[in-house]
């Protein structure tokens, strides 16, 4: 299909050349034009934000956790979703997803806990990988107090986030901990390979480029060596077997297409239950941008499809 017009309006406005810097300074201050979108999001029942323990030294980290406009008088305990945002494990915070989350928690009439791992190359490969995996332990460790079901918890994210959804399944599954009960993977990075079909067709001109993602996985990994490593490239894990069921959206002018392809014929050749869904037309990032796209509500209710069929699961 054709470039969707909205998503070829946005790539129309006058981009700035993005820099490629490594010194962490400069990075803050991309990191800072990466805001909330403008105008009010959604209401929801109550918002709040919370410091969680990760690890034993004492490092905490910031969540937001969203109950849905509908709690009031409403069913509990609830599904959740413990949401990974996007921005290849360098960019991205809690408030450049809040209009998301707030939507997600309505759409999916669940509670959405949004987490703000810690970012490279500040904290390199596998400290985001640990915060997240943390961050759904907690979770599950406070489903009384959430108001949510323990067995219902799933994990997700767009880009480095659905990457972060799918090896925090992976870690689920490895330490037998059982907590991941559905995965949500928005356009995941799946692999450090940067020559695929779609990275050969889609690697220019279509908002995410291959060199911002070369850019990405050097300020992410502590070595090269760790781009095979199944917590940092779930791809290349030895088996996906064992892993919750999934659902795997990609969208068509995407350089991350063919990895989310994979990954899903991966998960399916393990007898892993996936659906998949193909946005045409759309480009790398259009679910945030509640703002702009269309199809972007479509999904999210799409998202909260399936995320209220798992709340709505036999509890037996």
């Amino acid at each position: 299909m054709p470039l969707d017009p909205q998503a070829k309006a946005f790539l129309e406005q006058p981009q700035p050349i993005p820099p490629f810097p490594r010194d962490v300074a400069s990075i803050n201050e991309i990191r800072q034009q990466t805001t909330r979108l403008e105008g009010d999001p959604e209401p929801v029942a109550k918002v709040e934000d919370r410091l969680i323990p990760v690890v034993e030294n004492g490092v905490e980290i910031p969540v937001r956790i969203y109950w849905p406009g509908s709690s009031a008088g409403s069913k509990s305990p609830r599904a959740a979703l413990v949401f990974f945002h996007g921005g290849g494990w360098v960019l991205g915070n809690l408030d450049a997803y809040d209009h998301l989350c707030h939507a997600l928690a309505n759409a999916g009439d669940c509670v959405v806990v949004s987490v703000d791992y810690r970012l490279a190359p500040e904290h390199r490969f596998p400290a985001a990988a640990d915060d997240c995996y943390a961050a759904t332990v907690w979770t599950a460790q406070h489903a009384e107090e959430l108001g949510i079901d323990p067995r219902r918890i799933a994990v997700g994210g767009d880009s480095a986030g659905g990457n972060l959804a799918a090896v925090v399944s992976l870690m689920d599954r490895d330490r037998r901990t059982s907590h991941v009960a559905y995965q949500v993977l928005i356009y995941p990075i799946t692999d450090s390979n940067l020559e695929t079909p779609s990275y050969i067709e889609n690697g220019e001109g279509y908002f995410l480029t291959t060199e911002r993602m070369a850019w990405f996985w050097d300020l992410y990994l502590n070595d090269p060596s760790e781009s095979v490593n199944p917590y940092a490239a779930p791809l290349q894990a030895e088996s996906l077997a064992g892993l919750p069921p999934a659902y795997v959206m990609t969208a068509e002018f995407d350089p991350l297409l063919s990895e989310g392809d994979a990954y899903a014929d991966r998960l399916e050749a393990a007898d892993v239950t996936v659906e998949r869904e193909l946005y045409d037309g759309q480009i790398h990032g259009f679910l945030r941008r509640i703002d702009l796209y269309d199809r972007a509500t479509v999904a999210i209710n799409r998202i909260g499809q399936l995320l209220r069929r798992l709340g709505d699961q036999d509890n037996d």
